[in-house]
């Protein structure tokens, strides 16, 4: 018999939930006393909470007053939040135009701890083409998402960001670190990922960084099929050019000026 959720709960975390949602509108900043009393909680166990968040920039305290407020960290969440919810609705159509004029698979995934994330995809018209588990993680290192992520993302410490271990899944993954890492700077001058059989056999696949209005790289968009309908020559040719456009038109979409 499945348990309720709610019996799985950590009292630590609910407690320092419970912390973040007393600060309000009718309350922009709280002290220790304010928040025992509200919780019910002892004070030394209100103040470790308050410590803990304050740590993690989730709250910051007024040194003038010594009471607490809301922390930078929670605006960036909400503003990660909004932005995913927006990436979502922006992509609808983008997907599903990619997917009726190539007639092959598309996805959207973000990146995450855990690997890739498929948030969205719209399956091709072929009557055999690939399916891909929303919200399973995909490796990032032998997939067309993943190294779009890694090849866009930014910044100088691109070999710092190379997965230590790069686990075989076929016979064509990528396994030698020197190898991946030029596999990646050469997807990063072309423009788009190439995946060649490396995390399924016979499935091809290839993808382009989303970026919002900072330019920062929030999702990946790809396309994937089966190779004998994207060889190497078509990726280049054909579904590589097609893509980037799409994700292009889902950047400029979330605000993206080149």
């Amino acid at each position: 018999m499945r348990r309720e959720k709610s019996t799985y709960v950590i009292q630590a975390v609910a407690h320092a939930l419970d912390v973040i949602e007393q600060f309000g509108s009718d309350r922009e900043e709280l002290g220790v006393t304010d928040l025992s009393k509200r919780l019910k909680l002892h004070k030394n166990n209100v103040f470790r909470l308050l410590a803990t968040l304050e740590a993690r920039g989730y709250v910051e305290q007024n040194k003038a007053t010594e009471n607490y407020r809301l922390g930078v960290r929670c605006l960036q969440l909400a503003q990660r939040f909004a932005a995913q919810m927006g990436l979502l609705r922006q992509a609808e159509s983008v997907l599903a135009e990619l997917a009726r004029s190539l007639r092959e698979t598309a996805v959207l995934a973000v990146h995450r701890s855990a690997g890739m994330i498929p948030l969205a995809a719209v399956e091709g018209t072929q009557p055999v083409r690939v399916v891909l588990q929303i919200g399973a993680p995909m490796p990032i290192h032998c997939t067309a998402l993943g190294k779009a992520h890694l090849a866009f993302f930014g910044g100088e410490d691109l070999p710092q960001r190379i997965p230590p271990e790069l686990p075989a899944q076929t016979s064509r993954t990528i396994t030698d670190p020197q190898r991946f890492l030029a596999e990646i700077e050469a997807t990063a001058r072309r423009g788009f990922a190439a995946e060649m059989g490396e995390f399924v056999e016979d499935v091809h696949a290839v993808a382009v960084p989303v970026r919002d209005y900072t330019g920062a790289v929030v999702a990946c968009l790809g396309l994937s099929g089966p190779a004998h309908r994207l060889p190497p020559e078509a990726i280049e040719s054909t579904f590589g050019r097609a893509v980037m456009r799409a994700g292009e038109e889902l950047s400029r979409r979330l605000g993206h000026q080149p």
